[in-house]
């Protein structure tokens, strides 16, 4: 009879799990479904409940099966609205203000993730906003969430018609790049925004790539099938295990004390400041860290108000100099510059220490080393270096699990909800988070753009990216090496996959800033490659892209693509720079370099007997002007395929 019983509550509780029929949130007022192509409209309810679509003027009919799970294939529609799609069962569902048109995901890291305000604040935001008046593009930002295993649903969200009450939450190129289709074609456009700050390629790619992957299958077997509190677990153990390496106990006590001057840190270890500590010693941990630097002040120094500049701080800070505070600031995008007051420096020793606390993704002070320092009057000390460190708290629970803790995390929490929703193509804006592994990223980035692709079953769907723009990330050139260059070859590579597309950025970064503000161009260029590749204009949408070398004497002459109208240099004295040339030594040197005809001739007085030439190879790579005359730059190469400083760096798990 208790089995009876139990099998009753069990059948039951079930039951009323499907009570209702229910649409993935996706599925919502203002939503936006794409055009000329069957459009997939599924949901649950009870197990063999028959379930009616409505839609415009047609009617699909179907039965739930024995889990409750249902789909029917609605017929394609051509562009319009704004309709109601009605979905009835034992309960009836009515989604509103539903309009046809063009549907694109939007996904990647920060640089997609930024909105227009916010915490973005990108060029002219205030004038975009208030001229944001497009009722016909449409947003819809699914949350960040990780899942260990893939979801049936996104966990909220809805849609957003564009005005200046929410045009400053959109992504900021997702919505330069919609509104750019709008303009030409005049139908609905649909931006689904899935992307997350500082997140690495792997987590956007599903277990079954990984497992099916050369390159990655025994990366991927080394991964426990957990849930994700197990995971979280296991990811603390592995953290604490490293810290207490690192400084010995984590039984902290008095953690206040450690602003004060007179405490002995001599013991702490140390950290390169500015630089996130994922990349360093900590590796991946959210929590509270202190970092503490002693400085000497001169007598003619001691007692004037100064100005202390700490770059960026991921994510919140408390700052004290001498046990005093000197301020705080919530936000990780956001410049630190605090005022010290008259009468706090002193002769000698002083101790500045910030309290930095994580609350997932990069954490740490970071950006450009020359923001780090303190002013006194037109005095200038740099703080850049070695800092003390001391970890006060790992965060615990589920929350330590970040994004970027395992592999699959954002796959199955932020895409899988979304297969099989009917879209056009993509838009993608990544690779920041990935740049210590450039190689790799060959083989990483086309398997995430190839899975998504098994995964969706619509064929080699578009898919367009962005080149990373120019950053000093690490000072890095042909040199010393550059991560940032490498990674954008990798880029550069992928394109050798089918309908892709790629827009080039380097003459729009920023070298202080890894978030650059002017994302209306990157817009308008991804939006350049769909209105060629995808609606047919017969547009320009490419810079010079390389082709080929020929060594003619002391010179080398380059051959591109996408020429456009001709070759021309974008700097009023005419002169091309971020080319460089080397011989068989493999040391570059600074070259001089003309357009002749559609090609580029390149030399140098130092080099008599070339082998290669490297253009826009470096970090910040913000100097290289050569352009097509239609405006697009020429994207970075080199002829050399000498090996990189990233080359045999490889994923794995917790990394």
């Amino acid at each position: 009879m208790k089995k009876i019983i139990l099998s009753s509550i069990a059948f039951l509780l079930c039951y009323s799990l499907f009570a209702d029929v229910k649409l993935p949130k996706i599925f919502s007022d203002n939503m936006v479904l794409q055009r000329n192509k069957t459009i997939p409209v599924w949901g649950w309810a009870n197990p063999r409940e028959k379930i009616t679509v409505q839609f415009d003027r047609q009617i699909k009919k179907t039965t739930a099966d024995k889990n409750g799970k249902w789909m029917v294939r609605l017929d394609n529609e051509s562009a319009g609205g704004p309709y109601q799609l009605i979905v009835k069962g034992k309960n009836t569902l009515i989604i509103n203000d539903v309009l046809v048109g063009e549907v694109w995901i939007c996904s990647g890291q920060s640089n997609m993730e930024m909105p227009i305000e916010g915490w973005g604040k990108i060029d002219n935001y205030k004038e975009e906003i208030a001229n944001a008046n497009y009722p016909m593009i449409r947003h819809f930002k699914v949350p960040n969430k990780v899942s260990s295993i893939p979801l049936e649903d996104v966990s909220g969200g809805s849609w957003q018609i564009c005005s200046a009450a929410t045009a400053g939450d959109f992504s900021a190129v997702a919505y330069f790049f919609g509104r750019e289709l709008y303009n030409k074609l005049k139908v609905p456009i649909g931006l689904l925004n899935t992307s997350w700050g500082g997140t690495i390629v792997e987590t956007w790619t599903s277990r079954k790539a990984f497992e099916n992957s050369d390159e990655f299958k025994s990366m991927i077997a080394g991964m426990p099938s957990l849930n994700l509190d197990s995971l979280a677990k296991v990811k603390t153990e592995e953290t604490q295990k490293r810290i207490t390496a690192l400084q010995g106990s984590l039984k902290i006590t008095n953690p206040d004390t450690w602003k004060d001057i007179n405490i002995d840190d001599s013991k702490w270890p140390q950290m390169k400041i500015p630089n996130l500590w994922e990349t360093q010693q900590i590796g991946d941990m959210d929590g509270i860290v202190w970092f503490r630097k002693t400085i000497n002040i001169t007598a003619a120094n001691a007692g004037k108000p100064a100005t202390l500049f700490l770059s960026m701080i991921d994510d919140n800070d408390i700052t004290y100099v001498n046990g005093v505070k000197a301020g705080n600031t919530i936000g990780y995008n956001v410049k630190r510059e605090y005022t010290i007051p008259a009468g706090i420096l002193k002769e000698g020793k002083n101790v500045i220490a910030v309290r930095v606390e994580d609350t997932g993704g990069g954490g740490g002070i970071y950006g450009d080393s020359a923001d780090v320092k303190l002013t006194l009057g037109n005095e200038v000390m740099p703080l850049s270096g070695k800092w003390n460190f001391s970890v006060e708290k790992i965060a615990g629970g589920s929350e330590s699990v970040g994004p970027n803790s395992y592999p699959t995390l954002l796959y199955n929490a932020m895409i899988n909800p979304l297969i099989p929703f009917a879209m056009e193509g993509v838009i993608w804006y990544q690779g920041e988070a990935n740049a210590g592994r450039a190689y790799q990223y060959r083989k990483a980035f086309p398997l995430m753009i190839n899975d998504w692709r098994s995964r969706w079953g619509e064929g080699d769907f578009p898919f367009y990216f962005v080149q990373l723009a120019s950053f000093n990330a690490a000072n890095g050139n042909s040199a010393i090496g550059s991560s940032w260059a490498e990674l954008r070859e990798s880029q550069t590579k992928t394109l050798s996959l089918a309908n892709t597309g790629m827009a080039v950025t380097t003459d729009i970064g920023d070298s202080t800033n890894i978030h650059p503000k002017n994302k209306q161009d990157v817009g308008k260029r991804l939006a350049a490659i769909a209105l060629h590749n995808v609606y047919g204009d017969n547009n320009v949408y490419s810079g010079p892209m390389y082709q080929s070398m020929k060594v003619d004497g002391n010179k080398i002459r380059i051959s591109f693509t996408h020429l456009g109208s001709g070759l021309m240099v974008k700097d009023k004295y005419g002169y091309i720079k971020g080319f460089e040339i080397a011989g068989a030594d493999k040391k570059f040197h600074y070259a001089k370099a003309f357009i002749d005809g559609s090609d580029v001739v390149v030399y140098s007085d130092e080099v008599i007997d070339p082998v290669a030439v490297r253009y826009a190879w470096a970090d910040d790579a913000g100097e290289a002007n050569l352009f097509n005359k239609e405006g697009f730059p020429a994207s970075s190469f080199r002829t050399d395929n000498w090996k990189g400083i990233t080359e045999g760096t490889k994923y794995t798990i917790g990394q």
